[in-house]
């Protein structure tokens, strides 16, 4: 009873009335005359002393993980702004202005092209005090290539809108957004709707158009960041990595995956700051609740550093007088749907509605006219609240910190579209509209220019541009801006650590232990050897890979606390501060945010670096498309190793586990190059060309490779096939009679080659004479097929398709088999000569678990499938 009791007074869900006031008034007068005569540590020691008591007397008490709805950082703890404020108000004004005129424009124009003002709007300031204090691009005091930016995507506007006062875009330019073919035509630089560096590739850093994946990217930025430097690779530890990203992009999962990893490994080089407009494309983000306070408890529980910027200045004197707590009372109550109302009413309805509550409240803005009560400032507008902000969080140690900037969606768009419901998608403005978001940012542009949506930059030797160049001269250079001034590390010779798959005798083993050997081998190489990435996602043992465990170590910020249960074994888990696998846990959204951090160093950091992702591949494009996809728009280079691949492979593990259609996912993805090879020796072929490409040639193409655990016999490498291997496909073997008058083709790739040769031998028997193909890769088939088409259609010479040229010298129906979908050996159709009977085989439905074979026989892959279908199209019978 006395239990329920205190959990009814203390629990979550305890009684708010105060039993006995006065003995409540005496602890707080304690805990005030404590801070008053020994200082806040001394107040935080005793309160974690009472709770750690209350929990031993077992009392149930969780303390709140939300404060008040105020700023954290009081008016007296603000540092004194470092810049000149009405410079960079006007600056931020200027490229308010032209961020806008640049969507009209291009609306005005093509109706059709779309684009967004209402974000940008809320978080001009947000950019501006980062531009011009805090965004490092590389100096004296952060080399390298300095900070990591990530901007909020529907704001791209006005990251154009700086770049032109810049000097980086000109007008030409920015008449030319969301024209990204008419563009170039016209002699300008189409600009791209979002952060796309693949489309912009010496301007955009990271991609963030998809919400989530800019969040989820950070984190892994930051955190291979700390790698680079625990392994000596590359000192980075003066670099932060920075995210401007939305409250309501908060809802996605991916944004919230990796909060406890990045306060675990405790990154303080990390730093979001979250837009809090309150309102998302539809309507308010929590419209019965309030997004800030859920995301204070959020990120507080999660382990981050939390840093509220709720209120501008102007409310200082607000508060200041508001003694008995009257004010941030009712802050506290208001929802946020409500919260956006305000934002889009006049000082009046504020006056009557929100301070009109009571008494208390209307005292304190009695000396306030209407006018004034319009223009009090959310935290997230107000440069030294915000500059307060950030100078906090740049030197918090321990700890990733996140800002809740409070700001209006729509910021000074007035009655057009300031804090409406349908601010997001708002493209189009009134001349009065614009005449009055002139004057309300006191823009020097005439009527006739505002009609004009004229662009408008300021002299180059006025105090603003002056002011401009000079700040970002002292933070190193301009931002974005992306680079490809990479080292190139040598790659060392096939078969210096490929030997054995090269001149294998016929050993059994499976392609992912050769691929397990390669990678262990290429490690010990002196140069390349320590820019290797191998990357899993707690899978490494599945996979064959504990040896590397003591090779290499793990990767752990803090190094080995423990001793493992297996630290006499010869695969004992070994972590290390300087450990080079990343076991990423179970998490393939995690792992593969890594891969891409690898991946792209070479652009983000200056240094190559080589990463390996191997999985299994059921939980790659299927589970993780959208972040491979942006990870393509980064342009990385480094391999995805799709594991025990194939619908009948994996065996027993069924449905979900088993990857049909992963190879068609791939070949959606323009520099993505996918090979699905049946032997080790073309495994090496492969990896050893990649290897080359992306390291020394510098090509921005990354590869998907699947292997098998099925043991088999391995061949040598044949003679010169190399060359085809990478073309997609080779004539492996002509079995039985070349003379025979019946003849099949048969085309087969990874697991379902060994197959597709039992059913070659079997034909043999009945006298069919049969030319085997192995197929490394349909995808890439496909493509030399659609280039030869297109060469054709403009009427330039070319060759015939690779697999037509491989065909033409074989004869009779073609038989195709793999242990994918049929959608993929369908990919080359076009391809084969005229008159040529083609027909494919394919795992098309849902998995299943039992054994290979069966496996096979139920999906009609098996040997006994491929004969019946060659006896079939040939007209023969057994």
């Amino acid at each position: 009873m006395v239990t329920d009791m205190l959990m009814n007074t203390f629990g979550p869900n305890r009684n708010p009335i105060d039993i006995d006031p006065e003995e409540t008034g005496e602890w707080r007068e304690a805990l005030r005359a404590v801070l008053e005569t020994q200082g806040p540590e001394r107040a935080a020691f005793i309160l974690d002393a009472l709770r750690d008591q209350a929990r031993r007397d077992r009392v149930r008490w969780i303390p709140r993980m939300e404060t008040a709805y105020v700023n954290t950082i009081g008016a007296d703890e603000q540092p004194d702004f470092p810049g000149d404020l009405a410079l960079e108000q006007r600056l931020c004004a200027i490229m308010r202005w032209n961020a806008i005129a640049m969507v009209l424009r291009a609306n005005a124009a093509y109706g059709e092209l779309g684009g967004h003002i209402a974000s940008y709007a809320s978080a001009a300031d947000l950019f501006e005090v980062g531009f011009n204090h805090f965004f490092h691009a590389g100096s004296a005091s952060c080399p390298g290539r300095g900070d990591l930016v990530f901007f909020q995507p529907h704001s791209a506007p006005g990251v154009y809108a700086r770049a032109f006062l810049e000097g980086r875009l000109d007008a030409h330019d920015l008449a030319h957004y969301r024209q990204e073919l008419r563009g170039p035509a016209e002699g300008a630089r189409g600009l791209s709707s979002y952060p796309h560096p693949y489309l912009m590739p010496d301007f955009w850093q990271f991609p963030t158009g998809s919400m989530g994946i800019g969040p989820i990217s950070s984190i892994y930025q930051a955190r291979f960041m700390r790698y680079l430097t625990h392994r000596n690779l590359l000192d980075c530890a003066s670099r932060k990595v920075w995210g401007v990203f939305g409250d309501g992009e908060m809802d996605e999962p991916e944004s919230m995956s990796a909060l406890t990893l990045a306060a675990r490994e405790g990154l303080d080089n990390l730093v979001w700051v979250v837009n809090c407009n309150l309102q998302r494309l539809d309507g308010p983000v929590r419209g019965n609740g309030r997004i800030i306070g859920e995301l204070e408890r959020l990120f507080s529980g999660a382990g981050w550093h939390v840093i509220k910027v709720l209120w501008g200045s102007d409310w200082d004197g607000l508060f200041a007088r508001d003694i008995d707590g009257a004010l941030a009372n009712a802050l506290a109550e208001t929802v946020d749907g409500q919260m956006q109302t305000f934002a889009a009413k006049d000082g009046r309805y504020n006056r009557e509605n929100f301070f009109g509550r009571n008494d208390a409240l209307a005292r304190l803005v009695q000396g306030l006219t209407d006018e004034q009560i319009d223009q009090l400032r959310r935290g997230g507008h107000d440069l030294v609240k915000i500059h307060a902000a950030y100078a906090a969080a740049a030197r918090h140690a321990g700890q990733p910190t996140v800002i809740l900037a409070h700001t209006k969606k729509g910021y000074g768009m007035g009655s057009a579209g300031q804090g409406r419901m349908t601010t997001h998608s708002h493209k189009k403005f009134g001349t009065n509209d614009l005449l009055a978001f002139r004057d309300r940012f006191d823009l020097p542009l005439s009527d006739a220019q505002i009609q004009d949506l004229a662009f408008y930059k300021p002299a180059d030797d006025s105090p603003e541009m002056r002011y401009l160049h000079g700040r970002r001269k002292a933070l190193g250079g301009y931002l974005p801006s992306r680079r490809t001034d990479a080292d190139r590390p040598p790659v060392p010779p096939c078969d210096s650590y490929a030997r054995f798959a090269l001149a294998s005798d016929g050993r059994e083993i499976s392609t992912t232990m050769a691929f397990v050997r390669m990678l262990g081998s290429l490690m010990k190489d002196a140069a390349l050897g320590p820019r290797v990435v191998p990357i899993v996602a707690d899978e490494a043992r599945t996979f064959g890979m504990a040896n590397l465990f003591k090779q290499v170590g793990i990767y752990s910020s803090v190094g080995q606390r423990y001793e493992p249960e297996d630290i006499g074994s010869m695969l004992s888990y070994r972590e290390a501060r300087d450990g080079q696998i990343l076991e990423e846990g179970i998490s393939e959204a995690g792992a593969i945010s890594s891969w891409v951090a690898a991946a792209t160093s070479y652009s983000v950091h200056g240094i190559a670096m080589l990463p390996f992702y191997i999985y299994y591949s059921m939980f790659g494009f299927q589970r993780v498309g959208d972040l491979i996809w942006a990870a393509a728009d980064q342009r990385p280079r480094g391999f995805l190793i799709g594991a025990t691949s194939g619908r009948t492979t994996l065996a027993g593990e069924g449905l979900q586990h088993q990857d049909g259609t992963s190879h068609l996912h791939a070949a959606t993805i323009p520099n993505c190059k996918a090979y699905d090879p049946a032997f080790a020796c073309e495994l090496a072929v492969i990896v050893d060309h990649g290897m080359r490409e992306m390291l020394e040639e510098q090509q921005d193409v990354f590869y998907y490779i699947t292997v098998m655990n099925e043991n088999y016999g391995q061949p040598p490498l044949p003679a010169g096939a190399n060359e085809h291997i990478l073309r997609g496909g080779y004539l492996y073997a002509g079995i039985g009679s070349a003379q025979a008058s019946e003849r099949v083709t048969l085309l087969g790739s990874g697991a379902i080659l060994p197959e597709v040769l039992r059913a070659a031998e079997i034909l043999a028997g009945l006298g069919f004479g049969c030319d085997v193909l192995s197929i490394t890769s349909w995808s890439e088939l496909a493509r030399d097929g659609r280039r030869a088409e297109e060469a054709g259609l403009c009427g330039e010479p070319a060759d015939a398709p690779h697999i037509t040229q491989l065909l033409r010298h074989c004869a009779g129906p073609v038989i195709a088999a793999s242990d994918y979908v049929r959608a993929v050996p369908e990919a080359i159709r076009a391809y084969v000569p005229q008159g040529r009977r083609y027909f494919t085989l394919g795992t098309d439905g849902f998995g299943r678990s039992d054994t290979r074979s069966e496996l096979r026989r139920f999906f009609g892959v098996d040997a006994k499938a491929v004969v019946d279908a060659a006896l079939a199209v040939s007209g023969a019978s057994a």
